[in-house]
């Protein structure tokens, strides 16, 4: 069966209504008029009908249906003009709609066109070229240059600079040779590598980045639920209102142009295409929103909290200096990197390292580790049981004051001091300390010019150091030495005192924290399981910089989308006023009503065009 696209349909019926036109002007309402007139309204009404009829059956009276009212009304009394300029521009704007609609889908689309679409693979000796989806974990990768990663996995063999903008929103190459992790959607700028897939198919990074866009554009802004539970009762209030106006005036013109200048498609869309923008903007540059509310919450933040390691700092501290007591030093850094073997904690990967770098692989293992949460861990080794962590740690086991004058010296210092001992010796501290991010310092002064009234700092970390990093940063304040629970319950304090917080972590030991406050955020998310699942809001580079273009991008989406309500409110009264005065007839106020709709699209396709944030004054 021949079916007309919506390009077609515009076409015929617009060259239809204006031959009707020339000839109403030439030999007025003559029966040729008029059956070209009825021709041109079949064609372009037919589509409105059949979706007005669609709805009805379940129980939704929408803007098709105000249409349909209105052209069958204007036929019936004899307005043929009438009802071929109303179907002609209504689906003239809804095909205008539909089209600039899709620029504000431009950076999903980008995406998807960084999908790989081939994989090469080794199996069994050749390299045979496949669908990604078709890889197998622990198939080894061939990427040559130019070609995109089409999973996620570790090198094992080469090195490559890589364009990781499809993750990170950064178009920067970064260097990346054996060991390390890539992504699906990476492209190798120069180098050659073989990869062994980690993750593969729907379970890539990149492929949940596109999956949790997509999701994000379907969870809807509070106030995009309010319009449309408010259009749910607008428009069966319309058609009310308008009978009731014919009764009132007996005019049947009047009443059915009400109809027509009362259809709230510009209200109705102007909340959910300016967050569509938005979160379409965010992926293109790195910064996942996880929904319209989301985008709400966090342009209504107040208290930005942040944790130390990993987040304010670079996660990977180092050792600076190491202190025995009565115990050789190479032989302190051997236990304590024994204790350290099973951690995953950024303290204990610097230890190791350090051990590795001046005895080479340590390879004894503990016995009967236990982790003892915010305080360190405790462990076996020949015969004897060992403790390793921060002052809570041995505060009950034995007498520190000895060395308090040592422990003081270094913390001062910003350093962290891990102490190694038993419930009967100290045998010694090792001092590590974390390099701060270069962008932390800029990126409080820009979320204070924001709006932000308090930024801080929660760690684990002894007193001192966080007063040393906080300062060096800029914070309003600190609170140290926390234990999980203690990082909730400050939370709670902040949001009772100042109002709304986000909490800002790298997602791997924040997780309650990152869930009990009113935003969480991640920071270096890509690739990371935790950060992507508990997070409101992932930074997916490790830039800490991106925070401030995610609330200044925020910010800007709802001011745009609080710009197409006011806006699409003061047409709507505008053209109220212009029919209760019989200025606006019913062609009129459809090509106002479409051009208003066009207008709230367009000022929402702006955002797509938001590079930096930008300094707002405080609420």
């Amino acid at each position: 069966m021949f079916k007309l696209t919506k390009g077609k349909i515009i076409l015929i019926s617009g060259i239809l209504a204006a031959v009707s036109f020339l000839l109403k002007e030439l030999i007025g309402y003559h029966p040729a008029t008029i059956t070209v007139m009825m021709i041109s309204t079949l064609i372009a009404g037919t589509p409105i009908f059949k979706k007005a009829i669609g709805a009805i059956r379940y129980r939704i009276v929408g803007i098709d249906a105000l249409v349909t009212i209105a052209v069958v009304g204007a036929v019936i009394i004899g307005e043929y003009w009438e009802a071929t300029a109303v179907t002609f521009l209504f689906m003239l704007g809804d095909y205008l709609e539909s089209r600039t609609i899709e620029k504000t889908r431009s950076s999903i689309k980008a995406l998807l066109d960084l999908a790989p679409d081939i994989a090469r693979v080794k199996r069994e000796g050749e390299e045979i070229e496949i669908s990604p989806q078709e890889v197998i974990q622990g198939d080894l990768v061939i990427v040559k240059p130019g070609e995109k990663i089409s999973i996620d996995g570790t090198i094992i063999q080469g090195s490559a600079y890589i364009n990781q903008a499809a993750i990170t929103g950064e178009s920067i190459a970064v260097s990346r040779t054996i060991d390390e992790t890539v992504f699906s959607g990476t492209i190798i700028e120069s180098g050659y590598l073989i990869i062994r897939a980690d993750r593969v198919g729907d379970d890539t990074t990149f492929a949940r980045i596109l999956h949790m866009v997509e999701e994000a554009q379907d969870k809807k802004a509070k106030t995009q639920k309010f319009l449309e539970k408010f259009s749910r009762f607008y428009t069966p209030a319309v058609i009310l209102l308008s009978v009731v106006m014919y009764f009132v005036t007996w005019d049947i013109r009047l009443a059915l142009t009400l109809l027509v200048i009362a259809c709230p498609g510009a209200l109705v869309i102007s909340a959910p295409v300016s967050i569509m923008a938005g979160i379409g903007n965010g992926a293109k540059n790195g910064v996942l929103v996880k929904g319209g509310e989301v985008m709400e919450n966090l342009s209504r933040v107040r208290v930005v909290a942040f944790d130390k390691t990993g987040t304010l700092t670079i996660g990977k501290p180092v050792v600076t200096n190491i202190k025995a007591y009565n115990i050789d030093e190479n032989e302190l850094l051997r236990i304590a990197a024994i204790g350290e073997s099973y951690s995953e904690h950024p303290l204990a990967k610097a230890i190791i390292n350090k051990a590795e770098e001046i005895l080479g692989k340590v390879i004894e293992q503990p016995k009967d580790m236990e982790i003892i949460t915010g305080q360190g861990l405790k462990f076996g080794f020949d015969d004897k049981v060992y403790y390793i962590g921060n002052r809570k740690l041995f505060e009950d086991k034995i007498d520190l004051n000895p060395y308090e004058d040592y422990l003081k010296s270094e913390e001062q210092k910003a350093q962290t001091a891990v102490i190694i001992g038993t419930t009967d010796n100290i045998y010694g501290i090792i001092s590590i300390a974390d390099i701060i991010r270069e962008d932390t310092k800029a990126l409080i002064r820009n979320l204070k010019a924001q709006g932000i009234k308090r930024t801080v700092m929660l760690t684990g970390d002894n007193n001192r150091a966080a007063k040393a990093i906080a300062q060096e940063i800029g914070l309003d304040d600190y609170y140290s030495e926390l234990l999980p629970e203690d990082k909730v319950r400050v939370l709670k304090e902040l949001q009772q005192k100042y109002g709304r917080v986000a909490m800002v972590g790298d997602g791997v030991n924040d997780a309650p924290a990152l869930a009990s406050a009113d935003l969480g955020i991640a920071v270096g998310g890509a690739g990371k399981d935790v950060a992507m699942e508990t997070a409101d809001v992932v930074l997916l580079s490790s830039k800490i910089s991106k925070l401030s273009y995610a609330t200044g991008l925020s910010r800007a989406t709802v001011r745009n989308m609080k710009q197409n309500i006011i806006f699409a409110l003061l047409v709507a009264g505008v053209l109220l006023a212009g029919v209760l005065i019989k200025t606006v007839n019913l062609s009129f106020g459809m090509l106002v009503h479409e051009i208003s709709v066009l207008l709230v699209i367009i000022n929402a396709v702006r955002l797509l065009g938001y590079k930096k944030a930008k300094k707002v004054k405080a609420k």
